[in-house]
């Protein structure tokens, strides 16, 4: 069975063991499976930096302003929307500890304010959007032994915009390594997006033409890159001579082994919260 094979019509659930996953989680499946598992299905979970806080912030107020940029839309201005950076960053709609990075609430809001603003006037304008963090169809797969994986939930933190060849999947990316030589990184992006690419065709019944890096980097002087479009659907699902993504997910779906990776760069007490209780790291 290959990997598009294995994406199937939704089924019932009384006939099937099935595992809702949040499309928007995907991604970070194939970095530390172990670290997945535990924050996603066994809900170990522990407050966020404010880093991660700052890119909330920031994800909110673009998309904001790339919604009322949309047909029918109401258009903000770049300061207007920029409220609404303020407001996730000081009022935080879920448990943060403000003491974990090395940054104030006062720099993260300068350093949010400035990369809101470049993007809203130089990414921005270079696409044509048709949504903003849309909701999507499930999308059930497959894993065998009577098992399936269900990705729900919306498009968090990506658009979908018009291209020459269909339909273009952006993700707006955040953080200190987003960008590298001047460039968006797409590396380990795939999975996430190719997981948005199949379900936006799942939904919409068309097929897309790739998907997008919009990287805003949070360190140093602010930076905003766009990577080019780039398959990530055929990562997930394969070639006839070699195995996507989804088969190694399916695996460890049907199995219940969820592999530890000591060398993701996430593999600290700071972003994993099984690490006093995992012995594989270090």
């Amino acid at each position: 069975m290959s990997g598009l094979d294995r994406v199937i019509p939704i089924v019932d659930e009384s006939r099937y063991r099935v595992t809702a996953v949040r499309a928007s989680s995907w991604g970070s499946l194939f970095d530390c499976a172990m670290r997945w598992e535990g924050e996603h299905l066994l809900g170990i979970r522990k407050p966020a930096g404010l880093r991660a806080q700052l890119g909330t912030a920031i994800h909110a107020s673009t998309a904001a302003y790339d919604a009322g940029r949309l047909p029918g839309g109401s258009p903000l201005s770049v300061d207007d929307a920029s409220g609404l950076l303020v407001e996730k960053l000081y009022r935080p709609e879920r448990e943060v500890d403000m003491a974990a990075d090395n940054l104030s609430v006062r720099e993260a809001e300068r350093i949010g304010l400035s990369l809101h603003t470049l993007y809203c006037l130089d990414l921005s304008p270079r696409f044509d959007f048709l949504s903003v963090e849309r909701p999507l169809d499930p999308l059930d797969i497959d894993c065998g032994g009577g098992e399936v994986v269900r990705l729900t939930g919306t498009m968090d933190r990506a658009r979908v915009a018009a291209g020459p060849e269909g339909p273009v999947i952006p993700d707006v990316k955040t953080g200190t390594h987003v960008i590298a030589d001047g460039a968006a990184v797409i590396k380990g992006r795939s999975a996430q997006l190719g997981a948005y690419q199949l379900m936006y065709e799942r939904t919409e019944g068309v097929p897309t033409a790739g998907a997008q890096v919009l990287a805003l980097s949070t360190s140093g002087k602010p930076k905003v890159a766009a990577s080019p479009v780039f398959d990530a659907r055929r990562v997930m699902v394969g070639t006839e001579d070699q195995p996507g993504l989804i088969e190694f997910a399916a695996d460890m779906f049907r199995s219940g082994l969820f592999p530890p990776n000591p060398q993701s760069l996430l593999c600290s007490p700071k972003y994993c919260a099984r690490w006093a209780t995992c012995h594989f790291h270090e």
